[in-house]
């Protein structure tokens, strides 16, 4: 079975996502390039010679000239929620990139829409696809070391040569802790219920909203995970998941998973039992990882027509939990959840 993609956004991450669907051998064909930069159109056609006449600058001449089974959404935050409508409307599956939107209202009502039509919605949270991700979920649930108490995540990027980026609304926690907040849902199965966050801008840093930020998160079953990160970093640069340290009751976990840029870190999971050596978890060989797994799941959700890990339901809950994030850090003081969504 081949799913027909058309592709919106092209240049920057969305050149890698063009290559993704390129090179997958999953049955995907990529139908058409949606783009409103001619230039990101015309280096779009240099890695993948589609014709001119499946060059678009807008999404709804796309849907009205080629077949397509889904839409590939890979723009700016703004753009996320009129476009997923206007592929659902036309009845066709969405995968988007996150941040999923500016606001849970907005969210929930492409959730809804998605539903009606009885389309996959998919947000691609490309950081639960790695083996050393899923084995710290697995050692989470069951429990070599006990229950888990407290969490210490820190992250460390500099990116302050990304000057299109300076103006773009949360840069840290909207942008990349998002990453992080979906990572502590999965691996620890649970949803948080409170969350204390503070932010900042160092005196170097060239963002307009904070790039630094604090955060402790409170979840149900008593795990406190405290949180922090930085995208103008002059400590040691972490991998992209951060650098994970789970304290349980008999020991503590230690891991980080790779990222794009292949950094020589290494990614692994470390169990320490407490007074004893610590010793490498055995890592699974994945079929599928990072961008390539979320394909993927977003495929097999199409053809089975069960709800994908990352759907926009699910996904509810890590934007419920950057929002209150951002709230908390705002009015200074904690921010409590609705685990509904």
């Amino acid at each position: 079975m081949t799913i027909r993609f058309i592709q919106v956004g092209i240049g920057g991450w969305g050149s890698g996502w063009l290559r993704t669907l390129i090179e997958s051998n999953l049955g995907v064909e990529l139908v058409a390039y949606v783009d409103s930069k001619s230039e990101a159109l015309q280096h779009a056609q240099t890695i993948h010679t589609l014709p001119a006449e499946r060059c678009f600058t807008r999404l709804e001449d796309a849907l009205d000239t080629v077949e397509a089974d889904a839409v590939l959404i890979v723009t700016d935050l703004p753009t996320h929620v009129p476009l997923a409508l206007l592929a659902l409307k036309y009845g066709k599956h969405v995968l988007m990139e996150k941040p999923f939107a500016q606001t849970l209202l907005e969210a929930r009502q492409v959730v809804s829409e998605a539903e009606q039509q009885s389309r996959v919605l998919m947000i691609s949270q490309t950081y639960r696809f790695s083996p050393q991700a899923q084995v710290a979920a697995e050692l989470v649930r069951t429990t070599p070391l006990g229950a888990v108490g407290t969490i210490n995540i820190d992250f460390r990027r500099d990116l302050s040569h990304e000057t299109r980026n300076h103006r773009i609304w949360q840069p840290l926690l909207a942008n990349l802790t998002v990453h992080h907040f979906d990572l502590m849902r999965m691996v620890l199965a649970q949803e948080p219920r409170q969350v204390l966050c503070q932010t900042w801008n160092p005196p170097w840093s060239k963002y307009s909203d904070p790039a630094s930020a604090v955060a402790t998160v409170t979840f149900p079953g008593g795990t406190v995970v405290n949180y922090r990160g930085s995208a103008v970093s002059t400590g040691p640069t972490t991998l992209w998941s951060g650098e994970w340290h789970m304290e349980c009751a008999g020991g503590e976990i230690i891991w980080t998973s790779p990222g794009p840029d292949g950094q020589s870190i290494p990614a692994a999971v470390t169990i320490r039992p407490f007074g004893q050596e610590p010793y490498p978890a055995e890592l699974p060989e994945l079929p599928y990882t990072e961008r390539t797994g979320v394909l993927e799941a977003f495929l097999r959700a199409i053809q089975t027509g069960e709800e994908p890990e990352c759907s926009g339901r699910d996904n509810l809950g890590t934007l419920a939990l950057v929002m209150a994030a951002v709230e908390s850090a705002n009015k200074g003081q904690s921010i409590s959840l609705d685990v509904s969504h």
